[in-house]
């Protein structure tokens, strides 16, 4: 927890513990506002507004294009969420890209992992969500499933393009997950690739009743947890409040 000045009603001094920041990793993408068309820092809303009701303070972490100011990045920051976005390149992990895998986004994919790493190094608190668990099993040496419909047989994670499904996700009661949320939760998805191979350190601690992986946790981290469903759609901050209260020294 950071220490800050607050000039109280009536009192020019006074200090008092200041809401943890919390970085959120976000797009680098063309868009449109006004009269213009450009390439912008783009992150939704709903993962902001998380961040904000669970007591944290939301930052904005685009791409940057030079990996040697990630660490110093870091010391800024007391917790981080690692959001989700578009698919990890196949490349990465050794195998050939899927038809239905799309464009790799090799500017975001180098800043992730690197940023992964360094927050594995800092034992920073992290939330990874979605592709951001993606990110972070393939930073660990895991790989991807690339097309779930085709390896489960259905499309419940992502029932329709742009609209968020809900589904059952089984939790260890053992796990840090699950001492959150319980042993099981009905959660909001939309994804099409998942966890295979899993990364060092890393342990599935949440799965869906087709045995696809729903959350990982990176073992002998602080506070390092990766789900695979989007808890920033939903009403439940339990996630959130975890993660910053563990930034904020909690």
């Amino acid at each position: 927890m950071r220490e800050a000045t607050l000039g109280a009603p009536g009192d020019p001094g006074g200090t008092a513990n200041a809401p943890p920041l919390i970085g959120i990793t976000a797009y680098l993408e063309p868009a449109r506002w006004g009269v213009w068309v450009r390439e912008a820092a783009l992150l939704p809303a709903p993962y902001v507004r998380a961040v904000e009701r669970s007591g944290g303070v939301p930052v904005l972490v685009p791409p940057l294009a030079g990996l040697g100011g990630t660490r110093t990045l870091l010391h800024g920051l007391d917790g981080i969420v690692f959001a989700g976005g578009g698919d990890v390149d196949p490349r990465l992990y050794g195998a050939e890209r899927h038809a239905e895998t799309g464009p790799p986004q090799p500017h975001r994919d180098r800043f992730e992992l690197a940023l992964v790493r360094a927050v594995v190094d800092a034992d920073l608190p992290f939330l990874a969500i979605c592709r951001g668990m993606q990110v972070l099993n393939v930073a660990r040496g895991g790989a991807l499933v690339q097309h779930l419909p085709e390896a489960v047989g259905h499309e419940r994670h992502a029932p329709a393009a742009g609209t968020i499904g809900r589904h059952r996700v089984q939790i260890s009661e053992t796990s840090v997950l699950g001492k959150i949320l319980g042993e099981a939760a009905e959660v909001p998805t939309y994804h099409h690739q998942a966890v295979g191979r899993l990364g060092k350190g890393l342990t599935a601690v949440a799965w869906a009743d087709d045995q696809v992986v729903e959350g990982v946790e990176l073992q002998g981290h602080r506070f390092g947890l990766g789900v695979q469903w989007h808890p920033e759609e939903d009403d439940d901050r339990r996630l959130f409040e975890a993660l910053v209260a563990e930034a904020g020294g909690g």
